[in-house]
């Protein structure tokens, strides 16, 4: 585990900046409907995971496996902040995008409990949907040129 989060060192920095947007858009009362499609952890996951899975098998020669054991890690970390994200605005009173209605799939406020329930499920399915990205990328890493030795 140490070792897929010292490679996503680079993505780590990515989801604290686009955590911390959406909570600016929340916090600054920007509809969700407007800005949720600038500031997406989710998409931001999947996009890093299929990079990640095509780089590190051109690049590095990484099995596939070791590739969706990063990109699952990629998916659980953030989701992981979403979930935090998500009870810290129930549990604070705050209206942020984590606890908006649209991204929980229902129609109005929710319990802590559904809260909880929905983004237990989101933090498993999305870590695997980030392992298959992360296949995905891999096996697009095939198309890279091999590394070659001169620095140009």
């Amino acid at each position: 585990m140490t070792e897929n989060l010292r490679l996503l060192r680079p993505y780590l920095v990515m989801l604290a900046v686009v955590s911390v947007g959406r909570w600016l858009l929340g916090v600054f009362a920007v509809p969700y409907e407007k800005g949720t499609g600038i500031l997406s952890i989710v998409n931001l996951t999947l996009y890093a995971s299929a990079f990640y899975g095509v780089f590190m098998r051109g690049w590095r020669g990484t099995r596939i496996v070791r590739v969706a054991a990063v990109t699952m890690t990629a998916g659980l970390v953030a989701q992981s902040v979403v979930l935090l994200s998500t009870v810290v605005s129930h549990v604070a009173g705050i209206d942020s995008y984590f606890v908006h209605p649209t991204p929980l799939g229902q129609p109005g406020p929710v319990t802590l409990a559904q809260v909880l329930v929905i983004r237990i499920g989101g933090l498993v399915v999305n870590s695997v949907l980030a392992g298959i990205a992360g296949g995905l990328g891999w096996a697009l890493g095939a198309l890279l040129p091999a590394p070659t030795t001169s620095h140009s």
